[in-house]
């Protein structure tokens, strides 16, 4: 068995940090990164305290309102690849009515090691988050908009972005927040669009999709076994929330999956403080580790993991050579096994 293709049994254990995200806002917390230099501040210090990836969202430097501008991902991808080593992984998410094209941008012109790749469309809801008093009036605007939101990746946008993914040599970390997700990306497998070991990252706990729970967590590793094989792919977990970042980060320890901890998607190290930076969140979850007989590893034992080329030297975010040859998806899937519902309660 190849390092990428490890399973359950690899002691190993990587963590991502999504530094600062695009479905919140600055007046929830003052240590949400906002300009250039903020984000690649806080991405350098998550990756010292034992981030191995970075993932990467900017936000226009004025005001802090989420956006997807080229030449700012530009900026902090160059900036986070000068300072350190780790895996930066932007977005693709792009913003309210850009096409397909212009949301992977990020991915054509940069051509990153890694970016994701949202598997498809669902409600998102951010409407719940209380509003504060310090919040500017767009902030409130922004979230209360999420009510008639929808996030849209429809089959024509993810057969494009596969192909601009094969293009630009990015490994693509498939996003998966509800488990329908998972078989939208069996068929681009059935397609032909999709290169064996992949890595799947759960998001569990967005109001529209799936909880954030263990039976949650269960149903969808068990169902992406029966689609991919237990050899066929990698994964994470992500828990939207406190406690459910550190719950689903301890759940995922134990089933032998891999931790995504930051700012975009918990504000709280604890129920009773707000974190102060993302460094505090990776270094929380970052103890579960040894508890539990995982590994954490480096940026670069983190690319031996997921099957990417040794980094060189350089900005992460230069240019990488496409994959040879499309390698086969395993055998067709088999129906998985059915598994309690679970109320969405965050």
């Amino acid at each position: 068995m190849s390092d990428a293709r490890a399973g359950a049994n690899d002691a190993r254990v990587l963590c991502s940090c999504a530094i600062t995200g695009g479905m919140s806002v600055p007046g929830q917390s003052p240590a949400i990164p906002v300009t250039p230099q903020q984000i690649i501040d806080s991405a350098v210090d998550a990756h010292a305290a034992g981030a191995a990836i970075v993932h990467i969202h900017v936000r226009e430097p004025e005001t802090g309102r989420p956006v997807a501008d080229l030449e700012l991902f530009k900026e902090v991808l160059a900036g986070i690849g000068e300072r350190c080593s780790a895996i930066v992984q932007p977005t693709t998410g792009g913003g309210v009515g850009m096409t397909i094209e212009e949301r992977a941008r990020v991915v054509t012109d940069c051509r990153p090691e890694m970016a994701t790749f949202n598997c498809g469309s669902f409600n998102f809801g951010i409407f719940r988050v209380h509003h504060r008093p310090e919040m500017a009036p767009w902030e409130i605007e922004y979230l209360e908009s999420t009510r008639e939101y929808v996030f849209r990746n429809t089959f024509a946008d993810l057969y494009r972005l596969a192909e601009l993914f094969r293009e630009a040599g990015t490994k693509p970390e498939y996003e998966v927040y509800d488990v329908g997700h998972l078989y939208n990306l069996r068929h681009l497998a059935d397609q032909g669009l999709v290169d064996f070991p992949i890595h799947i990252q759960f998001v569990l706990g967005v109001l529209g999709a799936n909880a954030a729970s263990l039976p949650q967590l269960v149903h969808v590793h068990a169902t992406a076994q029966s689609l991919f094989g237990a050899d066929g792919f990698t994964w994470s977990a992500a828990g939207v929330g406190y406690p459910a970042q550190f719950h689903l980060a301890a759940s995922s320890l134990m089933l032998g999956g891999h931790i995504r901890v930051g700012l975009e998607d918990n504000l709280r190290v604890t129920g009773a403080r707000r974190a102060d930076s993302n460094a505090e969140l990776v270094t929380k979850a970052m103890t579960l580790a040894p508890l539990l007989d995982r590994e954490p590893v480096d940026a670069d034992g983190a690319r031996e993991l997921l099957g990417l080329p040794a980094r060189l030297g350089g900005s992460p975010a230069a240019p990488t050579p496409p994959p040879a040859a499309p390698t086969p998806p395993p055998a067709a899937p088999t129906p998985p096994p059915s598994a309690p519902d679970h109320p969405l309660a965050r």
